[in-house]
């Protein structure tokens, strides 16, 4: 049995870390991270440790890809303007919290704004509950016409929230 050859990607907030094992040997390298093009430094480092090891792209077996992009992003607070889309009802949800992980008595807590700002979070009727089942149907009439508000919004980004969705394709 011969062994497999795996090849590591880790895009991070200024470099790209990417390491190869192939045949017991372990390849590495770091490349600047393009925020533009993120995949081209996944490219770029693959470059680097493939040629190293005398391998091309078709020898992997296995390709693991991570990245701190997103949480930079959400540490950092910037991002593309989106869009949030929810359940009637459920609009104010990331503004309220959950109270759990801070103290709800404490009188002079400073809380972060959302990262969705209320006038660019919107809601849709429509209801699945926690078993699954649609108590009501989507409003797909008032979902066609949101979709036209938001691609005229010049919006970057969507971010679609429905309640119970996962449990639901309907939704």
């Amino acid at each position: 049995m011969t062994a497999q050859i795996r090849l590591g990607a880790d895009i991070g907030g200024t470099f790209t870390d990417i390491a190869l094992e192939a045949e017991g040997a372990l390849f590495s390298t770091k490349v600047l991270t393009n925020y533009a093009a993120p995949e081209q430094a996944i490219l770029d480092g693959m470059d680097i440790v493939l040629s190293q090891a005398g391998l091309g792209y078709a020898d992997l077996d296995i390709l693991i890809h991570g990245t701190t992009l997103a949480t930079n992003a959400l540490i950092e607070r910037r991002g593309a303007r989106t869009a949030f889309v929810t359940t009637e009802g459920f609009r104010d949800v990331i503004e309220m919290r959950t109270e759990s992980r801070f103290d709800q008595h404490d009188l002079n807590l400073l809380l972060p704004t959302p990262l969705v700002p209320r006038e660019d979070r919107f809601a849709v009727a429509g209801r699945i509950d926690a078993r699954g089942q649609e108590l009501q149907p989507l409003d797909e009439a008032a979902l066609q016409a949101l979709a036209g508000r938001i691609a005229a919004g010049g919006y970057a980004a969507v971010a679609i929230g429905f309640i119970h969705s996962y449990l639901n394709p309907a939704h």
